[in-house]
């Protein structure tokens, strides 16, 4: 979860018009509370304009405070036209990059390196269109801020190695409070296509088109990014504990017959905004209902509505190294002679659950390569070695994150706090698995799915902080 606050905050960023000074520094607030800062720079040299981005964070989950930092390098033509590009995150000691060339071809050599885990090296195609720093603040500067225009532009995220268009619309001018005084901007209204869960955000510019102030919405916070003195941006930040913002309070205690044999959940948006989604799986069905969504968990269904995995859920990937040997032998001691898949699976799940002895929530978002090299984590951790094991021994899986019930957690009684488990296909059907608590129940509320990789997960993450259950009873 903080590595995708992380990356939506540098998206936010990269997707508003770009700052065209030599620097530019941010100071970054999360619900009115100082979280971090960010620095743009932008310097010619030659033929070519270099943008680079630093932003570094710091966010506290119930106590434990995780310290994040990112810097992104983009490397363009005068005119806008990609030549390459470097993102490196830092996250609780944790460092991952991701390195490409763009070719005159279109094609774009990546090279990507998780935490400690192996390199890895690709071709792709680069997206039609898609533009990093340079080429957006070139874009953006060729609309004009006449009141009423619009134009979209896409924008190349290394982080994913995708593209996501922003829809933008100049509104009118304002007088705007900023931390070292007033100024008169043009406001700029965004729609940032997310997958699977568009965000909107708002920028101030002034008639460069550097952007002043950045208003969005982020797990039911309001982020804000300011414009400031360097002194102002990185002035001390201040405790804001996101995870304990993403406590669902239950109506009533669950009973262990409810968990285990299936609920009715009826869910909307506690600020009134956008409809939530939720993931349909083989367990979970999601039945829109006005303004709610009525969720049913059956644990124990047997018939599968998915149909059979994409063969990438049984592939190794940048966050799920199933095919490195760390990962191939730990698959191997734990499943021993058993053949079975549903077997494999639940000796996997055990063996995950003793095989990570300490148990925090030090690490933001570790790949299974590091987990099983440093056993240490919390429920993501889990869920991302238990999904590469299962992989290493021929079983599809994938990584799910949404919300689960607990009678208690961190002071509060009968909620659903975020969390992250694994599924695998057996038996014909996805089946879930969770090797952080004591297995998987109707207490599991899956949110999105996805490889493994933090970037999937924008669906679950866009409804974060904004879970209302406004009834729970047994599975009819």
């Amino acid at each position: 979860m903080h590595r995708v606050v992380l990356l939506l905050l540098l998206l936010s960023a990269t997707a508003a018009p770009a700052a065209a000074a030599d620097e530019t520094w941010m100071s970054v607030l999360l619900g009115g509370r100082k979280v971090g800062s960010m620095q743009t720079t932008r310097e010619v040299r030659d033929d070519r304009v270099v943008t680079t981005q630093r932003m570094q964070i710091e966010l506290d989950r119930t106590g434990t405070r995780v310290a994040l930092a990112t810097t992104e390098i983009d490397e363009e033509s005068v005119d806008g036209k990609p030549l390459a590009f470097e993102s490196r995150t830092q996250m609780s000691g944790n460092e991952s990059s991701v390195r490409g060339t763009v070719e005159s071809d279109g094609t774009v050599e990546v090279r990507s390196t998780i935490g400690g885990g192996a390199s890895r090296t690709r071709t792709l195609r680069w997206p039609d269109g898609a533009l990093l720093a340079e080429g957006l603040r070139l874009a953006e500067r060729r609309a004009g801020t006449a009141p009423g225009t619009r134009f979209t532009n896409l924008a190349f995220q290394p982080d994913n190695l995708e593209a996501i268009a922003v829809e933008s619309q100049v509104g009118e001018s304002a007088t705007v409070e900023l931390p070292e005084g007033k100024r008169v901007l043009t406001r700029v209204d965004q729609t940032i296509r997310l997958p699977d869960a568009p965000t909107r955000a708002t920028s101030w510019v002034d008639a460069e088109l550097n952007v002043a102030k950045l208003v969005m919405p982020v797990m039911g916070y309001e982020l804000t990014m300011l414009a400031c003195s360097q002194a102002c941006a990185q002035a001390p930040n201040q405790s804001t504990d996101i995870l304990s913002h993403g406590l669902v309070v239950a109506p009533r205690a669950l009973s262990a017959d409810e968990l285990r044999n299936g609920l009715r959940l009826r869910l909307s948006a506690s600020d009134g905004g956008d409809a939530l989604k939720f993931a349909r799986t083989d367990e979970q069905r999601a039945t829109p209902d006005g303004n709610a969504v009525v969720v049913d968990i059956a644990p124990a269904a047997e018939t599968s509505a998915e149909g059979q995995p994409d063969p990438a859920d049984l592939r190794a990937n940048d966050w799920l190294q199933s095919d490195a040997p760390e990962i191939v032998a730990l698959a191997k001691k734990a499943v021993g002679d058993s053949t079975a898949p549903r077997a494999r699976m639940q000796k996997l799940e055990e063996f995950v659950r003793g095989y990570i002895r300490t148990k925090d929530l030090s690490v933001g978002y570790a790949s299974a390569l590091e987990v099983a090299r440093r056993p240490e984590g919390d429920c993501t951790e889990h869920a991302v070695l238990l999904a590469a094991l299962g992989r290493a021994s021929g079983i599809a899986t994938r990584v799910v994150d949404g919300v689960v019930y607990v009678d208690s957690y961190a002071g509060h009684e009968h909620v659903f706090v975020p969390h992250a488990w694994a599924q695998a296909f057996v038996d014909g059907r996805w089946r879930s698995y969770d090797a952080a608590l004591h297995g998987f129940d109707a207490g599991h509320v899956a949110l999105s799915f996805g490889d493994g990789d933090p970037w999937r997960f924008f669906a679950g993450f866009n409804a974060l902080g904004r879970i209302r259950v406004d009834a729970v009873e047994p599975l009819p």
